[in-house]
């Protein structure tokens, strides 16, 4: 008896991209944002640039949270990337026990700290090139580094900016690259360094993703995605039960 074929599945509404929004919208969505979001910044903790690019190394995969937990005591012992090389893989790996994937970051951590030495002085360029030749450095750490340590307008594609430019359809694309070439050609140039910080915090708290807390986005009348979450049902109060009648004598 010949089998029956697969039936093939749609994806969820969810998770398709949405209908781009017009150009005209997207001004107005920024500024929603930036008036949620006044004060935008890393929400990784660091002194340096070094320190910026060792957290960002260490958060692949990991929270914020996890790796501040991480880093103060290690940034304690090794401030520089002089003293960081010193330490060496076996001596970073203790710190960073606790935040996924430690044993390959703490390797990629000693090598870019021994290299940022060997060709740089210690110093972090504020170059593309030369960050991504790092092991452990794609282009979402460099563009992170070069956007909040550097001040130069690159928008990193995290998961949530990848969710969001997809959701709303502030820019629509199949890969991080698609959504940043995107973000970077119809965001107004003047919002594009701290729209990286808009878009992930957004998409950290409110736009997330599982169950998107769209009754309370402020920039919810400008978003593509149809299937908008309605707010939270108002439980209501359960009906009091009146006295029992007075048994009869």
């Amino acid at each position: 008896m010949a089998q029956a074929k697969p039936r093939k599945t749609r994806p969820k509404p969810a998770a398709a991209a949405a209908r781009p929004m017009p150009l005209a919208h997207v001004r107005a969505f920024l500024e929603a944002l930036a008036a949620a979001y006044p004060n935008p910044r890393s929400e990784l903790e660091y002194a340096t640039p070094f320190q910026l690019l060792v957290a960002v190394v260490l958060s692949a995969q990991t929270t914020d949270a996890a790796v501040n937990k991480a880093t103060r005591a290690l940034f304690a012992r090794a401030p520089d990337a002089r003293a960081m090389a010193a330490l060496g893989a076996e001596g970073i790996a203790p710190y960073i026990r606790s935040i996924g994937l430690w044993q390959a970051k703490a390797r990629n951590v000693a090598e870019l700290s021994r290299l940022l030495v060997e060709r740089h002085g210690g110093e972090v360029p504020a170059d593309r090139a030369a960050l991504e030749a790092l092991p452990g450095v794609g282009r979402k750490t460099a563009n992170v580094v070069l956007n909040v340590a550097f001040g130069q307008p690159e928008m990193a594609v995290d998961t949530h900016i990848f969710r969001l430019g997809n959701r709303t359809g502030l820019a629509p694309g199949k890969t991080p690259r698609a959504v940043e070439e995107e973000l970077v050609k119809r965001l107004p140039r003047e919002h594009l360094r701290d729209a990286h910080h808009w878009l992930i915090l957004h998409g950290r708290y409110v736009c997330k993703a599982r169950t998107p807390e769209c009754w309370r986005c402020p920039a919810a009348r400008w978003c593509r995605y149809r299937n908008k979450t309605p707010p939270p049902a108002t439980a209501k109060p359960k009906p009091r039960r009146r006295p029992a009648a007075d048994p009869a004598v």
